[in-house]
């Protein structure tokens, strides 16, 4: 059996982000530190008189995107010459002031993207002798599926 592996390499295009408003522009995110795609199921558990164990069912999940990124100016703050109401011109943070939903793409490997919609949230930028950039998380909060392709 062979073991094909999604590995992202330093110096590699992969994994890149990619958000969308429903105005036309793609904002790419183009400082990653690192990527975390969630699935968390929620489960319903009760106990019965029957049982010598708890019982439990999977309900639906909770979906999120998160990922670390160092700010960089136009991508966060947003492009004031871009169309407006794009992605582009409001930037990471008017998307989540606005709570604007997006579409969001994440690349992985050559041939794999996962998709969604979402609302970007989690900004909260730092900056530090140690890290004299500024960083901060990034969360998008997934409304209903991923979808894969």
């Amino acid at each position: 059996m062979t073991t094909s592996y999604i590995q992202s390499a330093a110096g590699s295009t992969n994994p890149i982000l990619t958000l969308k408003s429903s105005v036309s522009g793609n904002l790419v995110i183009p400082t990653l530190q690192d990527v975390t795609i969630n699935n968390a199921n929620d489960v319903f558990t009760w106990s019965q008189l029957n049982e010598s164990a708890k019982l439990q069912v999977p309900t639906t999940s909770t979906n999120s995107i998160s990922t670390n990124i160092v700010v960089e100016n136009l991508s966060f703050f947003g492009n004031a010459s871009a169309t407006s109401g794009s992605a582009v011109q409001k930037g990471l943070l008017g998307l989540s002031v606005d709570k604007t939903e997006v579409t969001f793409y994440i690349n992985i490997g050559s041939s794999k993207t996962v998709s969604g919609t979402g609302y970007v949230t989690g900004l909260a930028p730092t900056v530090s002798a140690d890290s004299p950039v500024w960083v901060t998380p990034v969360t998008i909060t997934v409304s209903g599926e991923y979808a894969f392709s």
